[in-house]
């Protein structure tokens, strides 16, 4: 198998983490579809924290978004380092 070197003009996800803002506040059945993300549950919104193998996987999770009717708020990529550097208590992972 031939493996060819990421193209300048092709992006690459890679196993990359994400974080995505939902508005509303997901329950657990709704929580339970996203497996392998961290979630926060906040008053006005809950947040998905979690790795992407790559772009398909990245759209696969927008369709599910809107397949389940949630109101997709913001995405980004965020840095793992920067998240490991997060004081404790700026936000929980949900329990409900």
């Amino acid at each position: 198998m031939h493996r060819h070197p990421p193209r300048p003009d092709r992006p690459s996800v890679g196993k990359n983490r994400y974080e995505f803002r939902i508005r509303g506040r997901l329950g657990e059945k709704l929580l339970a579809t996203f497996e392998g993300f961290d979630a926060e549950v906040e008053p006005v919104e809950t947040i998905l924290r979690g790795s992407v193998a790559d772009q398909a996987a990245l759209h696969g999770i927008l369709e599910q978004f809107e397949a389940l009717g949630l109101e997709l708020v913001e995405v980004r990529q965020i840095d793992a380092r920067a998240e490991r550097l997060r004081p404790a208590n700026a936000g929980h992972k949900s329990t409900e």
